[in-house]
C-alpha cells in the first residue's frame, strides 16, 4: 500500500475514534509548520528575510517623492493598503514610476488602519494622490450595495480584505481602473500595462504560477456559465467598473461561501469568472511574474514580479534595493 493510502486509512480510523481534534492538533499543525520552515529556506534564511522586511520598511520611510517628468504623459493606479502594506506600496509605486518615467497619479483606498500620520507620510510621498478614507467607502456601501440586498458582499467585504480589492475601487464608480497589488516591483519599462492604460478596451488580468481558485472549476464553470480561463492572478486587474453585476457577484459569492465554504481565493475566482465571459488583455508571464524563482528571482530580467508566497525571500532580502539604485540613478540624472 502506497504511503499517502496508509495516511488517508489513518484518517479514517483516527475520525472514526473522535480523534480528529488531536491529529489536528499533533500532527497536522506541527508538521505544516515544519513544511513551511522548510519552504521558506529554514531557520536561517527565514531569520535573513525578517531582517530584510524590516530594513526594507524602514527605508520606505526615506523614499523621495513620486517623480515628475515633464511633458509625459499622466497614468492612473488603483491600490488598496493601511499600515501593515504601506511600504510594500511605496516601493511598488516608486519602482513603476521610475520605469514607466510617466506622470503617476495614484487612487488609494484605505483598509481601515490609515490614520493621520501615515495620511501625512502618502501625501508626501505622492503629492497628487487620491486617499479614499475608510468611512467615505463605507458611505458608498451603503449607498451602492445595501447590506439588505447584499448580505453576502457585505459580510465577505468585513471578514475577508481581498474582496475590498474588487469592490472598493469599483463601487459607484464608472470607466476604466487598473487594481495592483502592493507586492510588486517593476524592474523595466512596463509598455504592456502602459499601452492599456492608453487605451482601455478590455478587462486585464496576469499569469499565475498555478491555478489557485480555492474551488472545483466544474462548479465555477457552472456558475459563470462558461469555461474558465486558466491561471488568472489579480495581483494585476484591469476592470471596467459599470461592467460589473453586483447582483451576479452576489449570488455567486452566496453559493461559494454558503453553500460550499469560505476560501482565501474567492476574489481570484470571482475575477476568474468574470474573465470567462469576456476575452481579457493577459500579461504576458514571462514578463509579469507571479513566484519568481531563481535564477530569475535574483537576475531581475522580467518587467515585474509578483512576491507571493516563498518567493517574499528574495522580495525582503535583496530586491528592493533595487529600487534604491534606480532611484538614485535619476536623481543623478537629473529626471
Amino acid at each position: 500500500m502506497e504511503p499517502n493510502s496508509l495516511s488517508a486509512v489513518a484518517r479514517r480510523v483516527a475520525s472514526g475514534l473522535g480523534l480528529g481534534p488531536l491529529l489536528l492538533r499533533f500532527w497536522h499543525q506541527p508538521v505544516g509548520r515544519v513544511r513551511d520552515v522548510i519552504a521558506q529556506g529554514g531557520p536561517i534564511v527565514m531569520r535573513a528575510t525578517e531582517r530584510g522586511r524590516l530594513e526594507m520598511e524602514r527605508a520606505a520611510a526615506q523614499l523621495p517623492p513620486l517623480p515628475e517628468f515633464a511633458g509625459a504623459p499622466r497614468v492612473t493606479l488603483h491600490v488598496l493598503t493601511g499600515k501593515r502594506f504601506w511600504f510594500q506600496t511605496a516601493f511598488c509605486l516608486s519602482s513603476f514610476a521610475n520605469h514607466a518615467q510617466v506622470g503617476l497619479d495614484v487612487e488609494i483606498f484605505d483598509d481601515g488602519t490609515i490614520d493621520l500620520e501615515l495620511r501625512q507620510r502618502i501625501e508626501a510621498f505622492s503629492p497628487r494622490a487620491r486617499l479614499h478614507a475608510q468611512p467615505e467607502i463605507v458611505a458608498r456601501l451603503h449607498e451602492h450595495l445595501p447590506e439588505q440586498k447584499f448580505p453576502t458582499l457585505r459580510e465577505r467585504w468585513r471578514n475577508y480584505p481581498n474582496i475590498r480589492k474588487l469592490i472598493d475601487p469599483h463601487i459607484g464608480s464608472s470607466g476604466w481602473k487598473l487594481v495592483i497589488d502592493s507586492d510588486l516591483l517593476f524592474f523595466r519599462r512596463p509598455d504592456f500595462l502602459l499601452d492599456w492604460l492608453r487605451t482601455p478596451d478590455r478587462p486585464l488580468h496576469a499569469v499565475d504560477c498555478q491555478e489557485s481558485y480555492g474551488y472545483p472549476r466544474k462548479l465555477l464553470e457552472k456558475l459563470a456559465g462558461a469555461p474558465l480561463p486558466a491561471l488568472v492572478n489579480v495581483g494585476l486587474c484591469g476592470w471596467r467598473s459599470e461592467d460589473l453585476d453586483w447582483n451576479e457577484l452576489e449570488r455567486w459569492c452566496r453559493k461559494l461561501t454558503f453553500d460550499y465554504r469560505p476560501s482565501y481565493y474567492l476574489e481570484q475566482a470571482l475575477v476568474a469568472m468574470l474573465a470567462a465571459r469576456h476575452p481579457s488583455a493577459i500579461a504576458p508571464a514571462a514578463d509579469y511574474v507571479t513566484y519568481p524563482r531563481p535564477p530569475e528571482a535574483i537576475e531581475c530580467r522580467a518587467v515585474m514580479h509578483h512576491y507571493v508566497a516563498e518567493s517574499k525571500r528574495w522580495y525582503y532580502q535583496r530586491n528592493w534595493r533595487r529600487v534604491i539604485a534606480v532611484e538614485l540613478t535619476n536623481r543623478s540624472a537629473g529626471q
